[in-house]
This record gives structure tokens, C-alpha cells and sequence, in this order.
């Protein structure tokens, strides 16, 4: 049985809620058909896990109840102090008390917990849905008689033999020294219980140490009396095989994720006419595009026209920030109008933390007293970020649908972080006085605490303006770009993130080099790093086409395997102005096949070697038993044959039954592609140099 089939429910009765007191001794369990997680409260009164069960694959374990902190919080009297650290465990509470409640939809186990050395109250919840092929745990903290500090807030701490932590990056480089992987949210697994586990927060720290499961993070901020202090979720779910976790684990992001996974089509102006974008070119590109992709060649509608870096006046900014400079309309009522005669929305290009082309925006913020940084702007600053936030919800409240942010935390090359406490946890101990934002010196592990301090701090920000974005209009798009991290939980917030460490140009001087490097990027995030992300939610900044002249063939190899890649945001870097006729009839022919494939990409998977070995590689994505691809690519100068299973691992469903058709999207079919197959069959391609080849398979039972 898959996690993936939902169980639906008619009910045609009035839900009922039962309260169960659960006394000290005794256990209680929140389960449904897919797992269940047993709590105890023992003699002394302390709340442990003592079971857990992944009903999916038939198997269980009971940690060792003496080897089982449950949650671990680390209190001090404040982030800057550097001794009277306490570590507080579920050991150093008595339960006072529990519930369990129960209802049609699901059922809820919860312990109200005290310490009174330190006057806490803790109150532990443990839920699960019936639909559901996982469930949550989360706290409810509140201090009764002194303010305390909360730095670090460990959810869950549970012993497992097979405990896998698939991500081990942790390099937060500032300046120069390494790339850009900060290792903050991503899941751990089971090896033989196939299980996963993390907390819904993309700043979260889930690490497995010394045979622990530990999800957590940083907080640093002061809880006073009598306020209640929520946490972020825990999350934990079950597969049927521990084989295939993370296609299980990104099936769950897939139902928390903010908005459905769509095919977002869009022009961008940025490699047309760079900064000098204006009313008047910006509206030749959208009737140009639209004439020749639409009303000639009968695409559907872009989905949005995006005005890149260069739309944005730079002074007179205090309290509105991002105002629009004299090349458009100070409300872009033309170039709304344009778009929209086009059956399209309009989209935006800014830089939260003032990089790029909005640097001279800081000088203007630091006079004013605002939270500056040495190249940008601070994404916890309380004055800046109102500015920022009143910004965002006007634009979404004037119809703009899609925002590329681009430069949150720095840029490619350079982060900056707060040294100062100006919203985020301060650390003066760690002696940061006459370092810049983006010293190099702070590249040293030592400063690590600090650093994800200010990115947690940042990413709730960032999320609470992206939730009240979402709820002005729930059909906006958000893309997080340049110096955001590969976290599946920021897709309960955005819709697609920057691969990162990458360039925005694909390397090469031919089709063929540019597809190596950008795929080598992708080989690199999916095998080097072990990244738990779905592809479909990936921007790689691609496809690029902005000169004319090239062979028609050549552009269509590359514009497949790029779609092949399985991102559904296809945001277009053209030059219309100099594309010829052939060029048009290859983008429209793409833009069809995304369009019809797109179901499969919440369902690619890479496969094969590394493209900066040469080593042929490619995609593949499915949706169900209705429709599959194929692609490959031999990135070298020599014949090559390749091999590739249609099974699991890329993603089918295991089905003896259904048969599929094939046909050659792009490629010849040399007599090594038969015209059916069924799960489990073997292909083997001859390739020549450089040849691609993308297959298109349609199953019928």
C-alpha cells in the first residue's frame, strides 16, 4: 500500500470530540491505518515515546525509555550571557496531567508537563489525521514567575538504530572559502523502519547524533511571563519501503506545500534589455512574444511578463520602499494593461536585501536609522522589514501575481548576517565588534550559531509576509533566488527555489556545454549533497535564447532536455527582437510538451552519472500509470551505450499490468526503443556524441 492513497471520507453526521483523562501509569496512542505512536507517562511521571509503528511496511521499534530525552530545550537568561545554559529535558518535568481526544478526522494525545525549579510549563501535543501518512508534534511553553530565554527548542530527540541523515553540508561561508550550504531543513529517515522525520521550518537543524533522531531549532528570543510560546511542527511519517523514503517524503511536501505545483510560463526581461527595461520596450517584448507564440502558433497564454532589475527608483524611499522609477508608471497602470490585453499578469523582479541594482537604496536606509549591512539590508531589521512587508502586500493587492526575490541573504558569492541583535538573538561574547556583515573571518564554524540565529529569524519573517501574501491572493507566485537554501518547508511558503551555486548563464559554447554545466549543478545538488528537494519546484534559470542564427535542431535539443529537467517554472530569458521564425516554432513546440508532460514533473527523478565526467544521465517523471518520459543525454565525444531499468527509481508506480506506448519526443528511434513496454523492462541506447534523446510513454491497462 502506498502512502499516496488517500482515504476518503462521506460524512454525513456531526463530528463528536471525547476528552479521555489518562492517568499517570498508563500509556496512550495516537494511530490511524497508517502508524501509530504510543506515549507514556511512567511512575515518576515523566512523558516518553515507547513505541512506534509504520503499519505501511510492517514494522516497528520501542526506544529505550531510559535513552529517550522526547524533547531537549536549551533556557538561558539571554543569548549575549555566556554561562547559565540549561539544558531541560522531558526528565526534568512532571506530567500534571493529559487528554486524549478523538474526532472523524483524526485523533490527539496531549500532556501538560511542569518544572518547577525553573517555573515552566510545557504542554506536548502529539496528532495525526486519518488521511494522513504522517503525523505532528509540537509544544506549547510558558513561563510562569521569571522571562527566560529559549536558544534552542529540540522537538523531537528519539534513539533509532537506523537513523539516516541524508544531508550532511553544513557550510555557512560568508565571503569567498566554499559554497553555500548552510544545511538547515532537511529530513532524516529510517533505514529499515522507513520512516522520516524533520520540523516544518526551513531554518530547522534535524541532525542524527549518537544514534538520535534530532529535529530542532534556533530561537534565541525572551519568553516572559504568562506568554505562550508556540513551536514550529515536528513532522514524522511513514513509507512502504526505506528504499524509496525520499519519493515518500516529497509526496508529504506535496500536500503541505502552500499552492498546488503549476506550470508557470513567463517572459523575463532581464537578458532582453537588462536594466535599460522601460514602458516602451517592456511592451514591444509582451506584443512581440504574444503575437508570435500565441496568435501565430496558438500557445496558451504566458502565464506572466516579468520586469527584471531596473523598474526600481533607489531615493526617497523612507516608508515606501521599492517606489517605481520614471521609465514606468508609478502604478504601471500601462503596463498592467498590456499584460492583462494579452490574457497574461504581470510579474516583478526585487531584492529584499537591496543587492544588485538596488545598492543605493542602503546608503539612503542607513541615514534613516534603518537596519543596513555592509552590501544590503537586513532580513530581520523591525524598520526595514515593515517597509518591506507594506511593499509586498500593495504590490499583491495591485494585481502584481509573481515576484522573483533575488538576493535575501547576499548573493552568490557573499552573505551577510546581523552582528548587532537588531531582531534576531545578539552574541557579543563571540567579539564580532569592527567585523563587516560579510567578513570572511565569520566563515569559521565558530560563528555558526550566530549565523543561523539571524537566518531563522529572517526565514520566519520572510514566511509571515509570504503567508499574508498568499492570503490577499492565493493564486500569487514566489520565487526565493540568490542566497536562499534548498529546503523542501520553504514550499509551504513560496513556490520555487534557486538551486544555488550555480551562475545565472550556463557555462559552455555549445548546446551541448551549457547542458553539461547546468546539469552538472543538478548531479551535484541531487547525488554530491543528498538534497531532499523536488525538481519540479526548481529554478535554474533557463531556457535562454537571445541571438539568432543557431540551428534549429540544436536550440530544440537544448530546449527539451532543459524541460526534461522537470521544473515546472519555465521562465523564459528572450531576446524577441532578433528571434527568426524557426526559433518561434521551437520555443511553441516546447512550451506544447510542457504543457502536456507537466502532470509527471511532481515525479522527476534524475538518473545515470555525472555530466562533468561526461557520463550520460537524463531525467525521468510519472504520473501513475497515465503518462511517463524519458530523457538522456551523452554529454561526451565518444559512442556510448546506455542502459536504464523502467522500475521505482525512476519513479513508476510497480505495476505488471498497465502497458505503455512510446514515442520519440526528441531523437530517433534507432530500433532500440520498442513501441511497448511494461514496469521492470531494460532499455539500451546507442548514443552518439552529444545526442539527446527524450521518450514519451502513454500507459493503458
Amino acid at each position: 500500500m502506498y502512502p499516496s492513497y488517500r482515504i476518503i471520507f462521506t460524512a454525513f453526521f456531526v463530528l463528536f470530540l471525547s476528552v479521555i483523562t489518562v492517568s499517570a501509569t498508563e500509556t496512550a496512542t495516537i494511530s490511524n491505518s497508517y502508524l501509530s505512536r504510543t506515549a507514556t507517562v511512567d511512575e515518576n511521571g515523566v512523558l516518553r515515546t515507547s513505541e512506534i509503528v509504520n503499519k505501511i511496511a510492517n514494522q516497528s521499534w520501542k526506544p529505550e525509555m531510559s535513552d529517550t530525552p522526547e524533547f531537549r530545550l536549551r533556557i538561558s537568561r539571554g543569548t549575549q550571557f555566556v554561562e547559565g545554559d540549561r539544558y531541560l529535558t522531558s526528565a526534568d518535568f512532571v506530567c500534571r496531567g493529559t487528554e486524549k481526544k478523538e474526532n472523524a478526522d483524526g485523533s490527539e494525545f496531549v500532556a501538560k508537563l511542569e518544572n518547577q525549579e525553573f517555573g515552566l510549563t510545557v504542554t506536548v501535543h502529539y496528532a495525526v489525521r486519518n488521511a494522513d501518512f504522517y503525523a505532528h508534534k509540537w509544544l506549547e511553553i510558558e513561563t510562569k514567575t521569571e522571562p527566560i530565554t529559549l536558544e534552542y527548542i529540540e522537538l523531537e530527540a528519539i534513539p533509532a538504530v537506523d537513523a539516516l541523515q541524508p544531508y550532511q553540508k553544513r557550510e555557512i561561508y560568508m565571503n569567498g572559502g566554499g559554497q553555500w550550504r548552510p544545511g538547515l531543513g532537511q529530513p532524516l529517515y529510517t533505514t529499515q523502519t522507513a520512516t522520516f522525520w524533520g520540523v516544518e521550518f526551513p531554518a530547522a537543524c534535524n541532525v542524527v547524533e549518537n544514534g538520535k533522531l534530532q529535529c530542532a531549532y534556533q530561537w534565541g528570543f525572551e519568553l516572559k511571563p504568562g506568554t505562550v510560546y508556540t513551536t514550529h511542527k515536528a513532522v514524522w511519517g511513514v513509507g512502504d519501503d526505506p528504499k524509496f523514503m525520499k519519493d515518500t517524503f516529497l509526496e508529504y511536501i506535496d500536500r503541505i506545500r502552500i499552492r498546488p505545483a503549476r506550470l508557470q510560463v513567463q517572459y523575463n526581461s532581464w537578458f532582453d534589455v537588462s536594466r535599460g527595461v522601460s514602458k516602451e520596450n517592456f511592451a514591444q517584448a509582451v506584443e512581440t512574444i504574444h503575437q508570435k507564440l500565441v496568435t501565430e502558433r496558438k500557445c496558451p497564454p504566458l502565464t506572466a511578463y516579468v520586469i527584471d532589475d531596473g523598474w526600481q527608483r533607489n531615493t526617497d524611499l523612507i516608508g515606501h520602499a521599492f517606489p517605481v522609477n520614471h521609465k514606468f508608471d508609478a502604478d504601471f497602470a500601462s503596463t498592467f494593461a498590456k499584460v492583462h490585453e494579452c490574457g497574461s499578469d504581470l510579474g516583478l523582479w526585487l531584492s529584499p536585501a537591496c543587492i544588485f541594482g538596488c545598492r543605493e537604496m542602503v546608503a539612503e536606509y542607513e541615514k534613516a536609522g534603518y537596519e543596513s549591512f555592509t552590501m544590503g539590508m537586513s532580513m530581520c531589521g523591525p524598520k526595514y522589514m515593515a517597509d518591506f512587508e507594506a511593499r509586498m502586500l500593495e504590490l499583491t493587492k495591485m494585481g502584481v501575481t509573481f515576484f522573483k526575490l533575488d538576493g535575501i541573504f547576499g548573493h552568490l558569492n557573499v552573505r551577510n548576517i546581523e552582528l548587532l541583535g537588531r531582531g534576531c538573538p545578539a552574541m557579543p561574547q563571540l567579539e564580532t565588534e569592527g567585523f563587516s556583515n560579510g567578513d570572511k573571518r565569520l566563515n569559521d564554524a565558530k560563528y555558526d550559531e550566530l549565523k543561523i540565529y539571524y537566518l531563522s529569524a529572517s526565514a520566519e519573517r520572510l514566511c509571515e509576509i509570504f503567508r499574508k501574501q498568499h492570503e490577499i491572493n492565493p493564486e500569487v507566485y514566489i520565487v526565493i533566488s540568490n542566497a536562499a537554501w534548498l529546503s523542501p518547508w520553504w514550499l509551504q511558503y513560496v513556490d520555487t527555489c534557486w538551486m544555488i551555486n550555480a551562475g545565472d548563464a550556463a557555462n559552455g559554447s555549445t548546446r551541448s556545454q551549457e547542458l553539461r554545466y547546468r546539469d552538472g549543478v543538478y548531479y551535484s545538488i541531487v547525488n554530491d549533497d543528498q538534497t531532499q528537494f523536488p525538481l519540479v519546484s526548481i529554478f535554474n534559470h533557463e531556457p535562454k535564447k537571445n541571438t539568432a542564427g543557431e540551428d534549429p535542431q540544436e536550440f530544440r535539443k537544448y530546449l527539451f532536455m532543459h524541460l526534461s529537467r522537470g521544473s515546472g517554472f519555465l521562465e523564459m530569458y528572450l531576446r524577441p527582437r532578433v528571434l527568426v521564425d524557426s526559433d518561434w516554432d521551437v520555443l511553441s513546440e516546447g512550451i506544447a510538451w510542457a504543457h502536456e508532460i507537466f502532470p509527471t514533473f511532481k515525479n522527476a527523478h534524475y538518473h545515470g552519472g555525472d555530466p562533468r565526467r561526461s557520463e550520460a544521465y537524463g531525467y525521468s517523471g510519472w504520473d501513475q500509470k497515465r503518462l511517463g518520459y524519458l530523457s538522456v543525454h551523452n554529454p561526451s565525444n565518444k559512442v556510448v551505450e546506455y542502459t536504464v531499468t523502467l522500475d521505482r527509481a525512476l519513479g513508476m508506480v510497480p505495476d505488471t499490468e498497465t502497458i505503455y506506448t512510446s514515442k520519440m519526443v526528441f531523437g530517433e528511434n534507432k530500433g532500440d526503443v520498442p513501441e511497448t513496454h511494461r514496469f521492470g523492462d531494460v532499455i539500451t541506447l546507442k548514443l552518439e556524441p552529444e545526442e539527446v534523446r527524450v521518450i514519451q510513454f502513454s500507459g493503458k491497462e
